[in-house]
């Protein structure tokens, strides 16, 4: 039997406010447990919600990024479930009236776009954490997390492969940091993916049962733990089994998936509007001037790169992927007038060099600047494209900028006609055979004379130059 796959994504996006959602206690990462928990977080007797006017404004940034609805009148629930980092015994969250309805996000797969629906986002505020790893024998609770802002964006079940699914998440991780709601730093959770899976026979409308896999903190994990998820639900109804909805969890270590506990559905959390919170009613005007400062989205300003830059469709797509990573390519651009051998720099060396650092964009030890100069210097013919390589390898070292280190190292390209005649012609008289295989019509012979035409040089000959004039001289003399 010939299965499809379906996939939905509900993506947890910690809100960039310096504050939580409904305190003015500190989000910052990384504190001493339990040190920035107020009253509101640790739900004390008599204490209220005051909602965070940021993380409402972040919401609607999102909103308005998507193409989506924005609710001018949204509600907060409470879900009601026990668990022992959870303060208040519910969760406060949306759920009838969120404030974002039906966007959508445009993916691509090995060249094929598709657009995924986004069903809602919706605030909330984040649960505690369990610490279970410093205690022997006992569970710790770090409530510090209690209370901090979320968007949680639920997608429509459109995705029907892992790729497809990770291709989402990746988009979504680069809107959500590009309009500037999220860090995204996926390891301090600040964007968190569960991915709801099932399987169906080819053709069948009506959807499997889905198991939810929670917390997939990494773009690899989700792609691994969605694989095995859809290879133990098909095995298991092959074999004669059913599929019960669960709410599962990944192992990296083994690379499954285990079952945490039975999928629970909205009426089991017996959701109702928090009667210590109003509905939040928003502004025309407000909504306006935040899409007025709003930038420039990625899809936008790949369609700009290729009309303004000259480069392919998918150099501006890869060069979008990040806010800084465009914003390194344009300065670059801008800087020495060549868009599209900017692109191929920066998707090139700079890029291999970054990834074996380790590093990102942000941290390159070559400027924009110094890339630009360095691409000025081989369109004036100052360097060669091996030569400028030389060079680009000294900048990443620190050893100084493109001029002074062109100078220090003797690397400007022989570009003198007369110089370059010379070397020619002493090559073609000590290199005879290559000369009559040449003429034998092996062509491979004339590579092997530019070849020694540019090790005489010490590499320091214009290739284009070498080019032309050993052609000249074969065509004339020999």
């Amino acid at each position: 039997m010939k299965w499809e796959v379906v996939i939905g994504l509900e993506v947890h996006t910690q809100l960039t406010t310096h504050s939580k959602i409904f305190s003015g206690s500190s989000t910052a990462f990384g504190a001493a447990p339990n040190t920035q928990a107020s009253a509101v977080d640790i739900a004390l007797p008599g204490v209220l919600p005051v909602l965070n006017k940021g993380a409402v404004e972040r919401a609607i940034k999102f909103g308005l990024a998507i193409g989506a609805t924005i609710n001018r009148v949204n509600v907060f629930d409470r879900k009601n479930y026990f668990y022992p980092d959870l303060p208040k015994g519910y969760q406060i969250s949306q759920l009838t009236k969120p404030i974002v309805e039906s966007g959508s996000l445009k993916i691509n797969v090995d060249g094929t776009e598709k657009i995924i629906r986004i069903t809602r986002a919706h605030m909330e505020e984040d649960a505690g954490k369990s610490l279970h790893e410093d205690f022997h024998g006992m569970t710790g609770i770090d409530l510090n997390r209690a209370g901090t802002p979320l968007l949680e964006i639920v997608s429509e079940p459109d995705m029907r492969s892992s790729a497809e699914a990770v291709a989402y998440a990746r988009a979504l991780h680069n809107l959500v940091t590009w309009i500037g709601i999220c860090d995204g730093n996926m390891q301090e959770g600040s964007f968190r993916v569960d991915a709801n899976v099932s399987v169906r026979p080819l053709g069948q409308q009506e959807f499997g049962t889905r198991r939810e896999i929670k917390n997939l903190n990494s773009f690899r994990f989700l792609e691994q733990a969605i694989d095995y998820e859809v290879r133990w639900q098909i095995e298991t109804l092959e074999d004669g089994g059913h599929i019960e909805q669960a709410t599962v969890l990944f192992d990296p270590d083994t690379g499954e998936t285990r079952m945490m506990r039975s999928k629970e559905d909205a009426h089991d959390y017996r959701y109702f509007p928090d009667p210590d919170l109003l509905p939040v009613c928003l502004d025309e005007d407000w909504i306006e001037s935040i899409r007025a400062a709003m930038p420039e989205l990625p899809e936008a300003m790949q369609a700009r790169f290729v009309g303004q830059y000259g480069v392919t469709a998918y150099d501006a797509s890869i060069l979008t992927s990040s806010r800084a990573l465009a914003d390194y390519f344009e300065a670059a651009a801008q800087a020495c007038g060549q868009g599209k051998l900017a692109a191929n720099w920066i998707m090139g060396e700079l890029s291999g060099a970054l990834n074996k650092a380790g590093l990102g964009i942000t941290h390159s030890p070559v400027s924009s600047a110094q890339l630009a100069r360095l691409i000025t210097r081989i369109q004036d013919g100052t360097l060669s494209g091996k030569l400028a390589k030389q060079v680009f390898e000294a900048l990443w070292n620190g050893e100084g900028e493109v001029d002074a280190i062109i100078e220090t190292r003797g690397l400007k390209q022989v570009s003198d006609t007369r110089e370059i005649e010379k070397i020619v012609d002493e090559v073609l008289a000590v290199n005879q055979k290559s000369v009559e295989e040449f003429r034998a019509g092996k062509e491979k012979a004339f590579n092997a004379l530019i070849g020694q035409v540019m090790k005489a040089s010490k590499g320091m000959a214009n290739p284009a130059q070498v080019n032309e004039i050993l052609k000249s001289r074969l065509g004339a003399s020999y």
